[in-house]
């Protein structure tokens, strides 16, 4: 035959639950019913009727009834040691709990193109430590299709790209654009101009990135159009390659700003240009794995990195 409600809380009724353990602990720390009842947010009837229901179930006192107040029996103590054990292991919890939510306790799996990963994740980095206190991240570098097909694949919290379009299984989040800028040789003689036209580049070597490269084309495209002609020599598939190039005297090159300003030095030198060649980096979110604490806060700090180099 099934309980009937009546049973049930009668059966509930019988059992210790945590409100009397709550009550007794109460009592114990304000040494009275009365100092209890404010702990509690109650009132005093309520908290001697909970310490005689559970005197109750346990079959013997906990205090005695001297000249008014409640002293502690040996069987009181005793319990109150295990009490104290327990709910200093409930502050744990509830410590590790709160504490989840801070970016230092999560672990954050990043993916990221190797320009990005030395241009612009370092700094990132410092601003989010600053900010938010240490934290456990682990950076992996990958370029091309199998930086789209791992994160389509959700095996990272995070990606950087180049590119625009968001792989299956992601969503695409753009941070700020900043204007591509000139990088050449400190001695160069376009050093000394603050800034530079298109004009300022005919005849230069020029160091160019790939040919299928995106900001190769539309630099090729921005030149087309003002009709200069450069000497088309070397070019490279990384911008930190063609800014070593340029550093060492080989010729002049326009990169994103952020591995720029990385590779800037005495002998590399940064000029903005007269004419806006936009560069963008899109952060890959997955949209099938556990989110990790700590993500929309690397994002702000990418953000601000950004923007930094502007």
């Amino acid at each position: 035959m099934s309980s009937t409600p009546t049973s049930a809380a009668s059966t509930e009724d019988s059992r210790i639950g945590h409100r009397h353990i709550e009550v007794f602990r109460a009592i114990m720390l304000a040494g009275g019913v009365t100092g209890a009842a404010r702990l509690l947010y109650t009132s005093q009837p309520t908290v001697s009727r909970e310490l005689a229901r559970l005197e109750s179930l346990l079959g013997y006192a906990l205090f005695e009834r001297v000249q008014g107040r409640l002293r502690a029996t040996a069987k009181a103590l005793s319990l109150w040691d295990e009490v104290q054990r327990s709910w200093q292991g409930l502050d744990h919890v509830v410590e590790h709990a709160l504490a989840l939510a801070q970016p230092n306790h999560s672990h954050i799996s990043v993916l990221s193109m190797p320009a990005l990963s030395h241009a612009l994740l370092p700094g990132a980095l410092a601003r989010l430590q600053q900010a938010h206190g240490p934290l456990a991240l682990s950076v992996a570098s990958q370029d091309g299709p199998l930086l789209l097909e791992w994160m389509s694949a959700q095996r990272f919290d995070i990606g950087l790209t180049e590119q625009c379009d968001a792989p299956p299984g992601t969503r695409a989040i753009a941070l700020p654009a900043v204007d591509e800028v000139a990088v050449m040789p400190a001695a160069h003689p376009l050093a000394k101009k603050k800034r530079l036209k298109a004009t300022d580049f005919a005849g230069q070597p020029f160091i160019s990135l790939a040919r299928d490269d995106v900001y190769r084309q539309r630099i090729d495209a921005e030149f087309a159009r003002a009709g200069v002609e450069r000497q088309l020599l070397l070019e490279a598939h990384s911008a930190i390659a063609i800014c070593a190039m340029a550093q060492h005297g080989l010729g002049i090159a326009i990169v994103n700003p952020l591995t720029a300003r990385a590779c800037e030095g005495e002998q590399l030198v940064v000029r903005p240009l007269a004419f806006s060649i936009p560069f963008q980096v899109q952060a890959l979110l997955p949209l099938h794995r556990p989110a990790v604490g700590g993500v929309d806060a690397l994002l702000a700090a990418l953000r601000s990195e950004v923007a930094a180099s502007a």
